[in-house]
């Protein structure tokens, strides 16, 4: 009981700590929306905690078949190094596989690919808390913004002007893809997230 509180209240932090701007929108009128924002937020959030608190763990799968979804090249960047392993801690366990990619004008990305089945629904809950709420942000260099891609849940973050983000996608309520990019396009990016089979990551048990 104690591990599911601890991973809800992470979850809880996620998702109010991505609605805690108010996008492009004027102080008053972002403090003026904000309640209600929190409260749509909180209802939102309650439901697809309920429905993610009912599914049952599972063994996460060998890392090694998600070291084998990395590709060796992505967006232009070729691949410097590929980990994996499978950790657990308090009776957590998930399988994780890292992948690094760069070039010689300073252009880097890294790949995550996480399977949580061992904690299943609590700790997407915990991993992947921009699932749970709709996130539409601009600021004078960049957005963050929940979607959708290649009709799973994802959330878009990037900077202008730093050239950085990150892009995460929800596969099967079960697996968590990260892809993170510095000096690189948004387009970039999502060609790394194209470059991995997430139908064949969606059917990996």
């Amino acid at each position: 009981m104690m591990k599911k509180t601890f991973i809800l209240s992470l979850a809880f932090v996620s998702v109010f700590g991505l609605l805690s701007c108010g996008g492009n929108k004027g102080e008053e009128e972002a403090a003026q929306e904000e309640p209600k924002n929190a409260v749509d937020a909180l209802q939102q959030f309650a439901d697809n905690a309920k429905e993610m608190g009912d599914k049952k763990t599972v063994d996460p799968i060998d890392f090694r078949e998600l070291k084998a979804l990395l590709p060796e090249t992505t967006a232009g960047l070729k691949r410097t190094e590929a980990t994996g392993e499978k950790t657990g801690a308090m009776g957590f366990t998930v399988s994780m596989a890292k992948g690094s990619f760069g070039n010689d004008a300073g252009g880097s990305i890294r790949i995550e690919i996480v399977d949580t089945g061992g904690i299943a629904g609590m700790a997407t809950m915990a991993m992947a808390a921009w699932s749970m709420a709709d996130i539409d942000k601009e600021t004078s260099t960049g957005y963050e913004k929940t979607t959708k891609i290649e009709g799973y849940k994802a959330f878009e973050k990037y900077d202008n002007e730093g050239k950085n983000g990150e892009i995460n996608v929800l596969v099967a309520d079960r697996f968590v893809v990260n892809v993170h990019g510095d000096n690189v396009s948004v387009d970039q990016m999502k060609e790394s997230i194209k470059d991995i089979d997430l139908g064949k990551l969606a059917d990996l048990k």
